[in-house]
């Protein structure tokens, strides 16, 4: 309970009681889907009371920023004016790290937001969508703390010191309940594949520009693969 505890408080802005020291978390970081699914059912209870399918998408992207305190969009803000910017790797790091938002971020933010928006949208069930998107968005998010190898200390450095190679495996295990969602089984091989594919590519191009990973670019990861995954299940 202690790790939960710790992770929900990392993840979210739940009243929670006492804080827990983020260690507890960090050597279970594998429990990361969990949050997904208390992100996911929360953004739920109000969706459920909406009938129209573009308010309602609206209201789930604003619950999820409200619950999640926009933590994780944040880094996805950073990594945008990193991406954007000009020069060597210390060049984009400075770009990525500092306090300023660059119209990088900005583009980056409106950008996976409209995707998302659309795919919850497109979606035939956004309450279903909107939980499979979150537990796939916090799946990635242990990909990538497991072997997103850091480039200075930091979060990511510190959570990644306490991972172990089969955590990834072990949070796979916490997925494994979508499958009694009302969905087919071809729009959940979709989001798995997205949940493991968009890390990929992120730890790729992130080890290219700035040799390494860090907290910003693991949080992003999170709202990317959530909008892609969402995105898959709408197309499929």
């Amino acid at each position: 309970m202690k790790a939960l505890i710790s992770l929900l408080q990392f993840t979210t802005i739940l009243p929670l009681g006492k804080p827990q020291d983020l260690e507890n978390f960090a050597r279970h970081s594998y429990i990361y889907p969990c949050a997904g699914y208390i992100i996911g059912g929360l953004t739920a209870l109000p969706v459920f009371f909406i009938a129209d399918q573009t308010l309602a998408a609206a209201v789930a992207i604003a619950c999820i920023f409200l619950i999640s305190g926009a933590h994780h969009f944040d880094g996805l803000l950073d990594l945008g004016d990193g991406l954007m910017a000009h020069g060597d790797p210390e060049q984009r790091i400075g770009a990525l790290t500092d306090r300023q938002v660059g119209t990088g971020g900005i583009a980056a933010g409106i950008t996976v937001t409209i995707l998302l928006f659309a795919g919850l949208q497109a979606s035939s069930s956004i309450i279903v969508a909107i939980i499979i998107g979150e537990v796939c968005a916090k799946f990635s998010m242990v990909l990538l703390t497991t072997y997103g190898t850091p480039f200075r200390e930091g979060l990511q450095s510190y959570l990644h010191q306490f991972s172990k190679p089969y955590f990834p495996f072990m949070a796979a295990l916490f997925c494994l309940p979508l499958v009694f969602l009302p969905v087919s089984p071809a729009k959940l091989a979709g989001a798995a594949v997205m949940m493991v594919v968009c890390p990929i590519i992120l730890s790729v191009i992130s080890k290219r520009l700035f040799g390494g990973v860090n907290g910003d670019i693991v949080g992003a990861s999170n709202e990317i693969t959530r909008a892609c995954v969402i995105l898959t299940i709408a197309l499929i």
